[in-house]
């Protein structure tokens, strides 16, 4: 009884500290649908991905802080689910929907777009910040981008002029306090 007392308290033990881990996993593999879904044509299943990624993403780092288990592995895991979550799915999407005929100018938007979250996110990974982001956060402008989709934003030229802000902000120096 004594042992499988033990073995119980270490697998509840194991398990309270991966579940930040657990969700940040199921976060991307919502970006990953999503990125998959975009890949069928399937643009209304994408979007509804993403926003399960981003609900995932805000609950992760919420039972990371609660729980007392926040990790550097952890923070890292975190980021790069968030540069397939919210830096490649959101701009396929909008590639597929409005920038795909639009040629070389709407393939370089994409491309910027993912490398400024990249560069946000290696950012945000060697702060030391407590409080607030440097920069727009890669899941705020992930969920942007998801929603200018789902306002119909079809004009090539507003949805480059949309992803050029948002890869801006993402790499800009200006404050956003955490929530």
């Amino acid at each position: 009884m004594i042992l499988f007392q033990h073995l119980v308290d270490n697998t509840v033990k194991r398990f309270r500290t991966q579940a930040a881990n657990v969700l940040t996993i199921t976060n991307l593999g919502f970006g990953g649908f999503a990125i998959l879904f975009v890949l069928e044509g399937q643009l209304g299943l994408t979007v509804a991905f993403i926003c399960l990624a981003a609900i995932l993403d805000f609950l992760d780092g919420k039972v990371a802080r609660k729980m007392n288990i926040e990790s550097d592995v952890g923070k890292q895991l975190d980021s790069l689910c968030d540069m397939i979550s919210f830096g490649v799915a959101p701009v396929l999407l909008v590639y597929h929907s409005t920038l795909q005929d639009f040629g070389m100018p709407g393939s370089m938007a994409v491309i910027i777009f993912i490398a400024c979250g990249a560069i946000r996110l290696a950012r945000f990974n060697v702060s030391e910040q407590s409080g607030f982001f440097i920069g727009l956060p890669i899941t705020a402008a992930g969920c942007l981008l998801t929603l200018s989709y789902l306002f119909k934003v079809t004009a090539p030229p507003v949805m480059m002029f949309i992803i050029l802000t948002l890869s801006l902000l993402m790499i800009s120096h200006f404050k956003v306090k955490k929530v």
